[in-house]
């Protein structure tokens, strides 16, 4: 999968439009101001017919959300689940413990719901970045975030294109992390509207070993393609 498009899942405008993009994989984000919207929109997604994989994306396990979200859509049987704000190995155990349970009693088959694990957000992640290896075989990839890395350490914003040094850390340990658990490494969004700026992202991704990149659009999961095997 090269592109990920991230949707919030409770705008079914923008919903239909990721559905019929080019990308190859949906991130549905329950995050946004309606939970209950989200969970109701995201779950009706998902029982359509897709030919999309669709991945969802919970509040973190930290958030006391989780188990509501996917009590809510796993009865939908997605592709998989996007763990935000990953603490590490541990972290895709104990998610890899509730979707086993949902798996047996919605009948679908045991480990079949695979993990993407957004790492690096937090400093305390960073340190667990070599405990993926190993942790769970439903472990798909490890993408990594900016921003909210840039919130956890104080720094005034996340970074404009030119990677300064606890960004490139973070992406570095991401990469690295994926490639020693034998896990695809996913590039993190590149923010800005600009074409040629979303080029030489995706040509630095390609370049140093990612698989993909995150997308906030159907047009730059669309440029993201082309950039990848």
């Amino acid at each position: 999968m090269r592109s990920h498009l991230l949707v919030p899942a409770d705008d079914a405008k923008k919903l239909e439009a990721a559905l019929q993009s080019e990308a190859d994989c949906l991130w549905l984000d329950l995050g946004g101001a309606s939970a209950p919207r989200a969970r109701k929109l995201a779950l009706a997604t998902l029982q359509e017919a897709r030919r999309t994989p669709i991945y969802v994306c919970p509040h973190a396990i930290e958030s006391g959300k989780i188990d509501a979200d996917l009590d809510a859509v796993m009865k939908g049987a997605p592709d998989g689940i996007v763990l935000a704000k990953s603490r590490g190995g541990a972290d895709i155990q104990h998610l890899g413990a509730k979707l086993a349970l949902r798996e047996a009693e919605y009948d679908l088959a045991d480990g079949s719901t695979r993990i993407i694990a957004v790492a690096a957000q937090t400093p305390a992640a960073i340190f667990k970045m070599g405990t993926y290896a190993g942790a769970s075989r439903r472990l798909l990839a490890l993408c990594w975030g900016p921003e909210e890395l840039a919130m956890a350490i104080g720094a005034k914003g996340p970074p404009d294109g030119s990677m300064t040094g606890p960004y490139a850390l973070a992406r570095s340990l991401t990469l690295m992390a994926a490639k020693a658990a034998g896990v695809a490494a996913i590039d993190s969004v590149y923010a800005d509207l600009d074409r040629g700026g979303l080029k030489a992202a995706c040509e630095a991704a390609q370049r140093d070993g990612f698989a993909g990149k995150l997308a906030l659009d159907a047009d730059q999961a669309a440029l993201i393609n082309t950039f990848f095997a």
